[in-house]
């Protein structure tokens, strides 16, 4: 198996997650984080006393080749979550998702195949399926790009199976589902509600409450990528990381009302509603493939599991150390 791994998008919210959980499995790490001025490493800075000053960080940018050649020399594995993934910042700033989730993928799968790295995560998500035409949704189902993000997701998504495709290049397309946990943007829905909650508002404002989405805990789809990055199979394939699991904003905004204990009203927000053509409506995930090839399952599936997940986010999240950071009184895109 390769222990030098390199993990773009180390300073995000699933990239932190996944960092520590490397590290603490023995890997040595190399985390590909976003340069700043103010030399900060994101999440990184906030990770577990037993993991800080374990590994390595290059601090670059993922859309400048040069770099991410430097960031990946001597690595064996690459997991690449670098990417912009809010969608209403996508609607007036497409050009930036081009720069970063297509080229920024272009430049990692070009020093990959130069460098010979074994093995390559690319990662997706489930926004390339638009509105489920069927459920669950298997990786078979058609691709609608509903958004400029979901269009520069697909498009990198058929770059890396091209550079399978035509050099050979060992990569495999893990394509979570709607991710939620500690850490997480308050640009997500979950957040959205706790972050509001835990600053003690009972009338919240959303957007769209029909649409159901596949929420998956943090700490799932981080074992979902380790367990893809020890396999020796689905090279070229796309695999899907959900938990099989429905349920519509509403009632998650009911589950997490009950699971932090208050009463919830929501009050819909137009600034939070997505162009009608560009909402998508229904996501629910097929998750044979990933049990079949990497013997992956969910530790937080169904209703409970979710709730489970709920209680812990909120947890973390009404920390004042942590809720200090979110900005519950502004719409964060």
């Amino acid at each position: 198996m390769p222990n030098k791994v390199l993990v773009t998008g180390a300073d995000g919210f699933i990239g932190s997650h996944l960092t520590e959980s490397l590290v603490r499995l023995g890997y040595d790490v190399r985390a590909f984080t976003l340069y700043n001025s103010f030399n900060s490493w994101g999440w990184l800075d906030h990770c577990g006393d037993d993991v800080k000053g374990k590994f390595e960080v290059f601090s670059g940018d993922i859309r400048d080749p040069h770099g991410v050649k430097k960031a990946m020399k001597d690595c064996n594995a690459v997991l690449h979550l670098a990417a912009l993934i809010a969608i209403p910042y996508s609607y007036h700033s497409p050009d930036t998702y081009v720069d970063t989730n297509v080229k920024g993928t272009l430049n990692v799968l070009q020093a990959a195949r130069e460098l010979g790295v074994q093995r390559l995560l690319h990662t997706s998500t489930s926004e390339v399926y638009g509105t489920a035409r069927f459920v669950p949704i298997t990786e078979e189902h058609p691709l609608q790009a509903q958004s400029p993000y979901s269009a520069t997701k697909i498009a990198a998504d058929q770059l890396a199976y091209a550079f399978y495709a035509s050099f050979g290049l060992p990569v495999v397309t893990v394509r979570p589902f709607n991710t939620y946990g500690p850490r997480q943007s308050a640009r997500a829905v979950i957040p959205s509600i706790i972050s509001q909650l835990a600053n003690g508002k009972r009338q919240i404002q959303l957007g769209a409450t029909a649409p159901t989405r596949d929420f998956n805990f943090v700490t799932d789809i981080v074992n979902g990528f380790i367990a893809s990055l020890r396999s020796n199979v689905g090279l070229g394939e796309v695999i899907n990381l959900g938990s099989n699991f429905e349920i519509s904003i509403g009632d998650t905004v009911q589950l997490i009302g009950e699971a932090m204990g208050v009463d919830v009203e929501v009050v819909t927000d137009d600034a939070r509603m997505r162009p009608e053509n560009s909402e998508v409506q229904r996501l629910w995930a097929d998750n044979n493939k990933a049990r079949n090839l990497f013997g992956w399952e969910p530790a937080y599936a169904g209703r409970e599991g979710f709730r489970r997940g709920l209680v812990e986010t909120a947890a973390w999240f009404e920390q004042p150390g942590n809720l200090s950071g979110y900005k519950a009184n502004i719409y964060n895109v």
